[in-house]
């Protein structure tokens, strides 16, 4: 299988560029495929594999990146913060049926409700969903990624929002309703999970959603990070 790599980077809170990435998701995403070379086609992300999301901690909050190709770090602005990176091939290889693993997931649960309901209940034409709902999504998208779900706790997250487009040729605000999912799960099918890890669950995945991360049961659920 292609090399897949994990890049873990702790913005500095005295960094300016840092901060603004933080504060704006499509901001970040540009930050993060800066870390790589031009000329990947009309969808550089999605040839890439580039996946992310970021995950608070006690000493602040960290940026979880996966790539299809190593990212050079040194791009990064001066003093934007600390970077390291591995490789994922061995844990993804190593996965089996049968086997109980940890996962976490923030993701962008919604419906497309069809051209009649959204005319009938003036719906938009993509439904975030919460709570119980959100769920049996997430309970979808796991048995699709080859997973038999053994606990699951969810929880919502502030929206991912931005501004794409340059000012004067039709900008365009980004808004990604966000929930984070947690638990354990046996693997039914490696192929179809090893899929889902490598192209991301769900939508708004240039703006930190649909990054699927699991550890080995023995280890806490983000355990896969460097």
């Amino acid at each position: 299988m292609n090399d897949i790599w994990l890049t873990r980077i702790l913005p500095h809170p005295q960094s300016r560029d840092a901060r603004r990435d933080l504060a704006d998701a499509v901001g970040l995403h540009r930050r993060l495929m800066s870390l790589f070379p031009d000329g990947a086609g009309p969808d550089p992300r999605a040839s890439l594999g580039v996946l992310h999301r970021v995950e608070d901690a006690p000493t602040g909050p960290y940026i979880l990146m996966q790539s299809g190709h190593r990212p050079d770090i040194s791009r990064l602005p001066t003093g934007y913060g600390a970077a390291a990176t591995r490789e994922l091939g061995p844990l993804i290889t190593a996965l089996h049926a049968g086997g109980q693993i940890h996962f976490r997931c923030v993701a962008s649960p919604v419906r497309k409700p069809g051209a009649t309901t959204r005319a009938h209940y003036n719906l938009p034409a993509v439904v975030p969903l919460t709570g119980a709902h959100a769920d049996e999504w997430w309970m979808r998208q796991a048995d699709a990624a080859g997973l038999k779900v053994l606990t699951l706790h969810s929880q919502p997250l502030d929206s991912a929002t931005g501004v794409r487009g340059q000012r004067g040729t039709g900008q365009q605000r980004i808004r990604h309703a966000r929930t984070r999912f947690d638990g354990t799960a046996v693997i039914i099918d490696p192929d179809q999970l090893r899929a889902k890890l490598t192209d991301g669950i769900g939508r708004g995945k240039a703006y930190g959603c649909g990054l699927l991360t699991i550890a080995p049961s023995r280890s806490r659920a983000g355990g896969t990070t460097p």
